[in-house]
């Protein structure tokens, strides 16, 4: 079931043009003329319920910008935006009861009282039964562990603490849509997976769709089902991780170790492919140590070189390494910038 719908939406902020000096100011007094900037052009995206959706772009894309309008915080220029059947710059307090949101350097806590009376507020807000109440707070408590520091001010909590409790009062009232701003941002490795293993159980349990927005792209691979990347306003890509490797991701490179080392050479190396097909990708590199050998797996494979290196030199260790997310992603900015 489609529970966002994203329409042809654009976002134009209009800004008051200054002049310089003195005969600058005085005309700013009288004449007005704007600069306009295209913070979102155009952009259409549909999401279903319980989908993992991770939302890309480099600084001053424009996501944040997208997610503002989702969110209720700004109306679109143009275009429509619906969440779960509401409009949510039209029915913002409506809206509101919908959704959780999560931002990674703000909180949305009571900083100087006990958490655990800051979830009794938030139950009193959102007007949460009982019942439900102490099961979703019972649930939550169980992946996050929140009784560990339950009765301690907000403000004496770790980093990693006062995520977790950010992410609990985000879902405390079972939201159906949940927009996640840098939700590990600052934390270290362990506390990471903690979270990130709380928001796949809590998708898996309660079908909730989330939206995540982050420059951490490990959370983007370990997390999202799909991905969705913004530049300059415009949407460049909007698929699954297993397509977006394909598409984009087609390079791998293996790093060859050779007995006898600094008596082998570079074109000896790159002799022992002659005849084999490859794409005009496929290079070899020495190193201090080692060879480099970077091929488009679309035509030849890791197979195809080690034979021949194996029949041709004394290989003593290789290392494959597929194309990274942050290559992939690399390389849709540039091929955006050049359109």
């Amino acid at each position: 079931m489609k529970v966002i719908s994203v329409c042809n939406v654009s976002k134009q902020f209009k800004t008051p043009k200054k002049f310089p000096g003195f005969k600058g100011a005085l005309k700013g007094l009288f004449t007005r003329e704007y600069t306009v900037k295209n913070a979102v052009s155009n952009i259409s995206f549909d999401i279903e319920e319980g989908e993992i959706v991770g939302y890309l772009g480099a600084n001053g894309a424009g996501k944040s910008t997208t997610i503002k309008m989702m969110t209720g915080i700004l109306t679109p220029s143009s275009g429509t935006i619906s969440i779960d059947g509401i409009v949510p710059y039209e029915k913002r307090e409506k809206n509101a009861m919908n959704i959780g949101v999560v931002f990674g350097q703000r909180t949305q806590l009571w900083w100087d009282i006990p958490l655990n009376e800051t979830y009794t507020l938030l139950k009193n807000m959102y007007d949460i039964p009982e019942d439900a109440y102490r099961e979703r707070f019972e649930f939550l408590d169980g992946v996050l562990g929140l009784h560990e520091f339950i009765m301690q001010p907000v403000r004496t909590l770790s980093l990693g603490q006062r995520m977790k409790a950010d992410l609990a009062a985000a879902l405390i009232h079972n939201p159906k849509v949940v927009f996640l701003d840098e939700p590990t941002i600052g934390l270290d490795v362990v506390v990471k997976e903690k979270v990130r293993e709380a928001i796949r159980e809590i998708n898996r349990r309660y079908n909730t769709t989330f939206i995540l927005t982050t420059h951490d792209l490990h959370d983007i691979e370990e997390l999202s089902t799909r991905i969705i990347v913004i530049d300059k306003g415009v949407k460049c890509y909007d698929g699954s991780m297993e397509n977006l490797k394909s598409q984009y991701g087609y390079l791998s490179t293996i790093t060859v170790r050779i007995q006898d080392f600094a008596a082998v050479s570079e074109d000896a190396v790159k002799a022992v492919f002659d005849g084999m097909k490859h794409s005009s990708e496929f290079n070899v590199k020495k190193t201090e140590d080692s060879f480099v050998i970077t091929f488009n797996k679309q035509f030849c494979t890791v197979s195809d070189i080690m034979q021949r290196l194996f029949a041709s030199f004394s290989v003593a260790d290789f290392v494959v390494q597929e194309t990274g997310i942050e290559d992939i992603v690399k390389k849709i900015y540039l091929e955006a910038g050049e359109r």
